[in-house]
């Protein structure tokens, strides 16, 4: 196929700034794009696309391009085929998983494969795993397959086979057989002429890495090397990308470090921070004209995102009119908070503003259930995105499921759905035998699993489990008559062994759920028994999607990336929730800097509004908290903020609890001063708020007890309780101990 000749006024040059220009035309050489958020990364990438064959540099089937999603490589491929017509079709483009399997199609059997292999699923390697496991008897109760998988894909993630897995890595896992464990899985995935998705690209690296044969060749094919969102790549990838490189050195990377987000799940910022390292001579070019938000909410997301030290840096600007300033808004629950922002989706759809182009971007999925069944109350349509309604997710369903059976024993399909959720060793067989049972008495399955405990037909083993659940039921019901409905799900959760189950799991999922397990207790606390939740949920579950209708969006920070709206509100802006204490814990700094990267998205996903709300107590592990707001808040620019609060919050009039800019970086103190919006003047003033406690002062916490006052600064107390150790806490919520 032939090339087009080229035209004097390329229209694929059309429209694009000095910068895009820039990035399209400098086609040789390594080549850096820190394409900030909105600043038109899709457009140059496509750009550059069509210009290579448009100046015959290459041929399309010289062109490696790949992304991170199907989506993104088929709307590239569109993309490019208007600008080229049916040459786009010859490119080499699309997912790094897509692009390697392809390859390794071709070179199979330099890794024990054929080339017809399978590539399995999560179900089928959980599978592979128990029966590896079963052969070492390895405890799957100490050592759940899922943890275990999840070792195992970090290691692939990392271009690390068994042999070069480093001893000191495995631990005690699996009783100390980890690597062997690793090293039987891949065998028994060869004899099976098999692989899974963590192999497609390690399989590949070792391909290239043995045989400098077969990378020649792709060295040779390849001339122009093209990544989208590199800032999301693990390390086999980058290992990957470096050995198809090394000849021609015309790799032009498109990405941007203050967008790296999926640092749990393998992503390495590292990747794009070396660059120039990994690639002398390497050309850095910074998209910085942003084209979607105002410069009110592009400052504050500048500001924010000043202070990581982990960043190549670029500031974003726009030639938009200022707009309106970025909203900050202090609620004294979760509870105001959602009827806050329900009232202020009201106020927009008066004034004719599209439901679609409203967002509400959480932290933490179980946050969605309040803004739900707010929304749901005031007959706004909404739809969740990236995930389920809160009651529509398999562990709400299960939760839910056990209270039915509590409240009512003859209830089939929640018996089934739970009988073996955690498994309790009743197979198929026990179940089949129970159905039988049912039906030729004519009850419940329950009623039949409490006559088939006294007789023979079932298994002593199977008799005993069935037994304990049927006496687990019968006292979980007598003390639903006596506990209230958040006391009683926390205890038949606690007892069944299904929080437990979550809490062994480790795979990337299992915190979000056990998380909203916690929101689920929470939700049955606002209610007066039991049959008033469950008719609640029925009536919230009735609720179908319309399709075709304006709704708006509800949905994580996580999966916001790459999506832009008029109006976005972000809620939770507190101390532990974001960031997310289990960053700060895990990770520490580099996890502060990741949550701080996650504020930044979310702020730069609003056009032009963005509203911030926090709270000054929210339930957590069924228990209320006070809480801080966040330190992402005072690192806002006051000028580019307004602040706002209800009456009484913190003990002011109408106060914002506003943390002071950090020394340093340092995230150490909070100001003593809280700030107050004039409803006239629209401006901000300070006001001294000194705390009714003394230091060395014996206070009593409603939580944690007696304990005396060591520091204090404003209304935040440092206090060395007795029982509890050193705690942060906020002066109302503590009482002068006698």
């Amino acid at each position: 196929m032939n090339a087009p000749l080229p035209q004097p006024n390329p229209p694929h040059l059309d429209a694009l700034n000095d910068a895009q220009y820039e990035a399209v035309a400098t086609l040789d050489g390594p080549v850096l794009v820190l394409a900030g958020a909105g600043t038109g990364k899709t457009r140059a990438l496509t750009a550059r696309l069509a210009h290579l064959i448009w100046t015959r540099k290459a041929w399309p089937s010289q062109i490696l391009a790949v992304t991170f999603t199907n989506k993104a490589a088929r709307e590239m491929r569109e993309r490019v085929r208007v600008l080229v017509g049916n040459l786009a079709e010859d490119l080499w483009l699309g997912t790094f998983h897509a692009i390697a399997a392809k390859l390794l199609r071709r070179h199979a059997e330099l890794v024990g494969l054929k080339s017809n292999f399978t590539i399995l699923d999560t179900d089928d390697q959980i599978r592979l795993l128990k029966q590896l496991m079963q052969a070492e008897k390895i405890d799957e109760k100490r050592w759940p397959p899922r943890q275990i998988l999840g070792a195992i894909e970090r290691w692939k993630d990392r271009g690390l086979v068994p042999e070069k897995v480093p001893p000191d890595q495995a631990g005690e896992m699996a009783g100390g057989l980890l690597i062997r464990l690793y090293a039987q899985y891949q065998e028994r995935l060869r004899v099976l002429n098999a692989c899974d998705f963590g192999d497609l690209m390690l399989h590949c690296v070792t391909i290239f890495t043995n045989h400098p044969d077969v990378l020649g060749v792709y060295q040779e094919k390849f001339k122009y090397l093209l990544v989208d969102e590199y800032q999301d790549t693990n390390v086999v990838q980058y290992l990957w990308l470096r050995l198809l490189a090394q000849k021609q050195h015309n790799i032009c990377c498109v990405g941007d470090d203050d967008q790296s987000i999926y640092g749990w799940r393998g992503a390495e910022i590292g990747n794009i921070l070396r660059f120039e390292q990994d690639f002398p001579g390497a050309k850095i070019v910074r998209l910085e004209q942003n084209y979607r938000s105002t410069p009110h909410i592009l400052a504050a997301a500048s500001a924010l995102i000043a202070n990581n030290q982990g960043r190549l840096g670029k500031t974003l600007w726009t030639a938009l009119d200022d707009g309106e300033k970025v909203r900050v808004q202090g609620l004294w629950d979760g509870e105001a908070e959602a009827r806050q922002i329900g009232d202020e989706i009201e106020a927009l759809q008066r004034r004719h503003h599209k439901l679609s182009e409203i967002a509400i971007l959480v932290r933490a999925g179980f946050q969605t259930r309040e803004f739900e069944e707010r929304l749901i109350t005031l007959g706004v349509p909404y739809r969740v995105i990236g995930g389920l309604r809160f009651y529509e997710r398999a562990e709400i369903r299960d939760a839910i499921a056990y209270l039915r059976l509590v409240a009512q024993p003859d209830d089939d399909l929640a018996f089934e759905r739970i009988i073996n959720t955690p498994r309790r060793g009743l197979g198929d067989s026990t179940i089949q035998a129970l159905h039988r049972a049912a039906r030729g008495a004519g009850v419940s399955l329950t009623a039949a699993a409490r006559n088939l405990i006294t007789t023979d037909e079932l298994k002593p083993a199977a008799r005993r489990s069935l037994g304990q659940f049927i006496q687990a039921l019968d006292r979980w019901r007598d003390a639903s008559s006596v506990m209230g409905p958040g006391e009683l799900a926390e205890t038949v959760l606690d007892d069944s062994g299904y929080t437990a189950m979550w809490q062994q799991d480790k795979s990337p999922e299992a915190p979000g759920r056990l998380e909203n397990l916690k929101e689920l207790v929470s939700a049955l606390d606002e209610f007066e028994n039991l049959l008033g939740f469950l008719e609640h949920v029925s009536l919230v579950m009735e609720r179908h999607e319309e399709t075709g209708t304006d709704q708006m969006v509800l949905m994580t920070l996580h999966g916001a990336k790459g999506l832009e709206f008029q109006t976005v509100f972000l809620p939770g802006w507190e101390e532990g929730l974001f960031p997310h204490q289990r960053a700060l814990d895990e990770s520490g700094m580099s996890g502060l800097e990741e949550e701080r990267r996650l504020a930044y998205v979310g702020l730069t996903r609003a056009r032009e509004r963005a509203y911030i709300s926090y709270v000054a107590n929210r339930r957590i592990h069924n228990q209320w908290q006070s809480s801080l707001p966040s330190r992402f808040i005072g690192e806002l620019p006051p000028e580019h903020i307004e602040l706002g609060a209800e009456p009484g919050l913190y003990g002011s009039a109408s106060p914002s609890f506003w943390p002071q800019q950090r020394n340093g970086g340092s995230t150490a103190g909070f100001a003593q001063q809280v700030r107050v919006i004039d409803a006239t003047a629209k401006t901000v003033t300070p006001r001294v708020r000194t705390s009714r406690f003394a230091i060395g002062e014996r206070v009593f916490h409603q939580k944690f007890g007696y304990g005396v006052v060591t520091d204090m600064e404003g209304e935040r107390l440092d206090v060395e309780f007795e029982k509890a150790g050193a705690k942060k806490i906020i002066d109302s919520f503590v009482e002068k101990a006698n």
